[in-house]
This record gives structure tokens, C-alpha cells and sequence, in this order.
């Protein structure tokens, strides 16, 4: 029977003032290496690789870390009425790098992307037959409001055999596409991007619109906002001749799903003529024109040109697809200044790339953290300084710009990871109010009330609302209540102003973390975390000595899981505390922080505790979005009693 949910069931089934009781055997780790790295038991995301693999998946089976913890964010402008779209295809050094490691992992110096308030859907690429997003690129797009794809790609004579295997007939197809769907609806992603680089032989060829068809009108029935798309290679004759545009060759397999990726290769000549072509009519919006950012092969732009890609693009109103905007990481040696690279690329891009915001109901909170650090922080504090990376702890980002001033001044809004309140960064303004400007200097971005600035201005917000009316305010109190019924907050500004005489004033404010509140919901009761479980367990010895022990120290490694709200939360944090050890001199210990959960389920690893027989304590505590600390009477515990016999 599947391991997962027979293990978490009978940890269900026991009394939840009970102690969980483990004798420990050091066996070889009964979980997959699938999902778990079989070093560490760390939980990781992967692909499928085999067409028999994808025919025997099975959702009892899947990766519980793996899942979404966060559904898709609506949208303003929705994204069916964006008629000018932006998808970006993340294929970067094989995938599954960094990112494979659901819970986060240490790292000096990764590649993430935030700039997601410039695209509309994200698909994350890979040469595996199926590729399966990772959770942590997933959730950080949908707070976000994009939509994210994975791949299903045949490559190649192996392609070819895969793909005569499975278009062979309608029973064939349709197993498939139930597998694709079902992949899509329990991890918590979007959709697909179909991709048949090989050689179709006829009875294949005549049935890959079909079976387009059949996955898409099955993805739109089960997964909300869901979509299908085509990458522009094979023909309708089956043979492999990319287009680089859409024409009689390839609109049998447009007209089947939602959308057509073209290859890279195409010249203004392919879009002036896509304009006047019949089955484009009505259907502009689908048609993602590919760039490459490598520049491979005879395109137009690419690397720091890219820009005239999408001006050439838009130009004819079509949207686009940027393939391996990775480049900005991948082609530079020096991988500390990957955020000045990744912020100079998008903002050559950000003429021809159209804002969106996510839309969310109070409250709205954001530290601004990216996803990685060289520290990570919790309330201003430094709680441990290394670098880390993980996407899920990635909260809602503001617009990031530099804008010239009149009179060689500028204003850059950046983050920072020199400081954070939470997380790993911070937003930081900074610029040069010159003598002769005299009005205040608007940062657009969200809402902030926990700030640094420099001494010589004044900062000061602006909040501005569907209904018109700009409501402005001084940030120099801890708290703020404002009046305002029946409207959206679409921006927010911080206005910086200079103190004093006139004179060129250079200035720098780190804003840590911005919160809006509904102050009628403070009074909700707050939920307990319920049925916290300790389930497959796995105990290895580790390098390294123990106070209690000269023998290598003893390491725990569990899952644990619980029930809350997740929509009530920012994050748990996960502690453990030593209860009893093997000598009774040994008195009970401080709570000591495990690391961070953003879902119900955790993955404890390489946990250091006293030799057997013991007693410790696991316990969770919910970081909730109203801001105030939940009290611990309504934290998750659950006691773990372990013995050599």
C-alpha cells in the first residue's frame, strides 16, 4: 500500500494527547528517492521520465510537499482581457537545481525571479518527458496572480517511439491526457506546454489536434483558469519544420487548444503576415511570438537587446514568449550581482511588458522578501546568518524601477539584502533629491509602517483608490486608521521630501515591511493547530559529536502535519524541545526553531537530539496574516518518545 498516506493515517488514528513512540533502527530509508533525497530524507521535487512511468502514476503515490500551498491569486486586468501577454519559459541548466528542495535549501548565491507583476504565465522547462513545476516556483507565482505550466515534451528517435506509442488511438491519447490532468490538479498548477519535437508518423499526426483537444477541454473542466499551449515544431504532415509563425502547417493544433509558442527564428516579415491571416483573427493574444535571450541562431534581439524583440512584437500586437531569461545568471561569473543583472535586463524589457496586480481581501502584508538571503530574519532580528533560498517564502513584491529626475536626479527602488524585517530583504528607495526639485519624490509601491530612512528628508504615504481620492499620510506613527468603504486600493506611494534648504540631497529609505488591516477582523477568534502527526521517521547517525555523547550525534528526520487554515497564515514555524535524555541530569531545554513551513506538512531533517532513550517536543506555531502573535495555548505540540528497544 502507498507508504504516505497509510503511515499519516495510522498517525491519525492514535489520541492526540498521546506520545508517539519509536524505537530506532537504523535501516535504510523506506521512502522514495523520487521524492526524498536519500541522503537527508529532504523532500524534492522531480519529473516524470518514461511514457510507463506517466501511465502508472498515481495520486496516492504523488509527493505531498510537492502540492501548491497556494491557489491561483485573481487578477487586475484579468488575464483573459490582457490582449498583449507575457509568458516566460524558465529552462535553465537541466532545472530541478536549487529549487528541487521543496522546503528551501542553504545557498550563497541563487537564481529566482520576482519581477512577476510584468508577466502572465510562467512555464517552467525542462528535456524530461514530464515536467513537473516545483511547488516553491508555484506558490510564488499565484501569490502573484500567474499562471504556471509545466512541460510534456518528446525529443528525438526516443520522442518519436513515445509518441507513436501513445497517438496510436483514441484510448491511447485519452490516458494520457487523464494523466496529465490529474498530475496538474493535485500538484496545484495551471496547465501544459505540449511540445512534439520529433517526427509524427499519419494515423499520430491526424490525432495530436484530437488529443490537444481532449486535454484542454479536461483541463479547463478540472482546474480553474487552466491552459493548454503548443510549442511551434511539428507539421501537419508530421514532419518536424519549425514555422516561426502560425500558417496552414500548424493552425490544425492552434485551433485545438489555447494557445501556440512559436520558435525563435521568425522575422517582422512572419508577423506582418500573421496579422492578415485568417485563423489569427479574434485570437491575437494566443499567439506567444518566442524570444530566445541566448540568441541562438539568426533572431531578432536577444541578451541585453531583447528589448527590440518585444518592441518588433508589440509592435504587430501579439504577445510573447521569453525563453531563458535565466541568461542574466547563467552568463555571469560574478553570481553576487545577479540582483543588479536581473533588474537591468527586466527594466530594458519594461516598455513592452503591462502590469498587473494580484487582488486580495484584507489583510494585505508583504516584508518584501524575494525568496533568499544572505541571512534570514524574523522581526528585525538576524536569526541565522547564512545564505538561503526558498521561492514559497517569497511575498508579494512592488514595482521595481530607476526614473531620472529633472536636474540629474534619480530615484531606484531595489531589494535589499544588507537588512530585512522578514525574510531575506528588504525594499530599499534610494536616490538624489537635486536643489532645483522641489516637490516630494513618489516611489509607487504597496504599504509600508516599519521603515529606516536617512536623516535630511521626510517620508510620508500616499494611498490612492478606485474611487478617486488620494489618501495621504504621515508614516511617522507605528499605526495608522483610515476610513475608506466601498473601494479597491490600487497603489500606494511613499513620498520623500527633503528637509530644509534647497541643495542636491542624496537620500536612501529601507522599508522592512507593510501591513493593511481590516480592523473590524481583529476580533475574530483565533483557530488552534489541530492533529498535529510525527510520521515516517528516519534516524541516522551524523558526523559530528553530541554534548551528552563522544559518539556521532543521533539524527531525527519526520514528517510532520497539521491542520489550520492556511489562508490565515504567512507561515508556521516549526521548533523542537528537548524534554528528558538518557540521564536524568539532563533538564528540559529551550525551544529551538527547525525552520519554516508555508503548508500543513513539514519535513524535519538531520535533527540533532540527545541519544536514547529520550523525550522531546515538537511544535508549531502559526504566523498569522493580522500580524499579532497567536498565543501559544493554540500552537500544535505533539511529544516523541524514543528508546533503542
Amino acid at each position: 500500500p502507498p507508504y504516505t498516506f497509510t503511515r499519516l493515517e495510522s498517525c491519525l488514528d492514535q489520541p492526540v494527547d498521546s506520545d508517539v513512540h519509536e524505537i530506532i533502527k537504523y535501516t535504510p530509508s523506506p521512502l522514495p528517492a523520487k521524492h526524498y533525497d536519500p541522503d537527508t530524507t529532504e523532500p524534492i521535487s522531480s519529473g516524470l521520465e518514461t511514457l510507463e512511468e506517466l501511465l502508472l502514476w498515481k495520486r496516492s503515490e504523488a509527493n505531498p510537499f510537492n502540492v501548491a500551498a497556494f491557489p491561483l491569486a485573481p487578477r487586475d486586468p484579468p488575464l483573459a482581457s490582457s490582449l498583449r501577454r507575457t509568458l516566460v519559459s524558465h529552462d535553465m541548466m537541466g532545472g530541478y537545481l536549487d529549487d528541487r528542495f521543496v522546503q528551501g535549501t542553504t545557498a550563497e548565491a541563487p537564481y529566482a525571479f520576482y519581477h512577476w507583476q510584468h508577466i502572465d504565465i510562467f512555464n517552467y522547462f525542462t528535456h524530461r518527458l514530464v515536467t513537473v513545476p516545483p511547488a516553491v516556483w508555484t506558490n510564488a507565482a499565484h501569490k502573484h496572480g500567474v499562471v504556471v505550466l509545466g512541460t510534456f515534451i518528446t525529443e528525438w528517435t526516443d520522442g518519436a517511439k513515445i509518441c507513436e506509442d501513445f497517438l496510436k488511438d483514441e484510448e491511447s491519447y485519452r490516458k494520457v491526457a487523464d494523466k496529465l490532468v490529474q498530475i496538474s490538479h493535485c500538484y496545484g498548477f495551471d496547465g501544459w506546454l505540449i511540445n512534439i519535437e520529433n517526427t509524427l508518423s499519419e494515423v499520430a499526426v491526424k490525432n495530436t489536434p484530437l488529443f490537444l483537444r481532449y486535454l484542454t477541454d479536461q483541463m479547463h473542466e478540472r482546474v480553474a483558469g487552466s491552459l493548454v499551449v503548443w510549442y511551434d515544431s511539428v507539421i501537419n504532415n508530421g514532419h518536424l519544420q519549425w514555422q516561426n509563425e502560425l500558417n496552414q502547417s500548424n493552425s490544425m493544433f492552434f485551433d485545438a487548444c489555447d494557445g501556440i509558442f512559436t520558435n525563435y527564428n521568425w522575422t517582422e516579415q512572419n508577423l506582418e503576415w500573421m496579422s492578415n491571416y485568417g485563423a489569427v483573427q479574434g485570437r491575437q493574444a494566443d499567439i506567444y511570438i518566442g524570444v530566445d535571450v541566448f540568441a541562438r541562431g539568426k533572431v531578432v534581439g536577444g541578451k541585453l537587446e531583447t528589448n527590440k524583440a518585444l518592441e518588433v512584437i508589440r509592435k504587430h500586437n501579439f504577445s510573447v514568449a521569453i525563453f531563458a531569461p535565466g541568461w542574466v545568471y547563467e552568463t555571469h561569473d560574478d553570481k553576487t550581482e545577479f540582483r543588479k543583472n536581473q533588474d537591468k535586463f527586466w527594466a530594458l524589457l519594461s516598455d513592452y511588458l503591462y502590469v498587473h496586480r494580484p487582488l486580495a481581501p484584507l489583510p494585505f502584508v508583504s516584508s518584501f522578501c524575494q525568496g533568499f538571503g544572505k541571512a534570514s530574519y524574523w522581526r528585525g532580528q538576524c536569526e541565522a546568518e547564512k545564505g538561503w533560498y526558498n521561492l514559497s517564502a517569497q511575498e508579494i513584491q512592488p514595482l521595481y524601477y530607476h526614473t531620472e529626475l529633472e536636474g540629474q536626479g534619480w530615484l531606484t527602488s531595489r531589494g535589499c539584502p544588507e537588512d530585512a524585517w522578514n525574510g531575506g530583504s528588504s525594499l530599499l528607495l534610494d536616490g538624489l533629491i537635486p536643489a532645483a526639485h522641489t516637490s516630494p519624490v513618489s516611489a509607487k509601491t504597496l504599504l509600508a509602517f516599519i521603515y529606516k530612512q536617512s536623516t535630511g528628508i521626510t517620508v510620508s504615504l500616499e494611498l490612492k483608490t478606485t474611487d478617486a481620492n488620494t489618501h495621504a499620510q504621515d508614516v511617522q506613527r507605528e499605526c495608522l486608521q483610515l476610513e475608506l468603504c466601498d473601494c479597491v486600493l490600487r497603489e500606494v506611494y511613499f513620498n520623500i521630501q527633503r528637509d530644509g534648504e534647497p541643495q542636491d540631497t542624496p537620500f536612501s529609505c529601507r522599508v522592512g515591511e507593510i501591513m493593511l488591516l481590516d480592523a473590524a477582523s481583529l476580533q475574530v477568534p483565533q483557530e488552534l493547530v489541530q492533529g498535529l502527526c510525527i510520521y515516517d521517521v528516519v534516524w541516522l547517525r551524523g558526523a559530528g559529536t553530541s554534548p551528552e555523547s563522544t559518539n556521532p550525534c543521533l539524527l531525527l528526520n519526520a514528517t510532520l502535519h497539521w491542520k489550520y487554515p492556511t489562508e490565515l497564515v504567512r507561515h508556521f514555524r516549526v521548533y523542537w524541545q528537548r524534554l528528558t535524555g538518557p540521564h536524568s541530569r539532563i533538564l528540559p531545554g529551550p525551544l529551538v526553531l527547525v525552520g519554516r513551513a508555508y503548508s500543513n506538512v513539514f519535513r524535519v531533517t538531520e535533527l540533532a537530539v540527545p541519544d536514547a532513550p529520550g523525550l522531546l517536543e515538537l511544535v508549531v506555531e502559526p504566523v498569522i496574516r493580522k500580524g499579532f502573535s497567536v498565543p501559544e495555548s493554540h500552537w500544535g505540540r505533539r511529544r516523541l518518545r524514543y528508546t533503542m528497544t
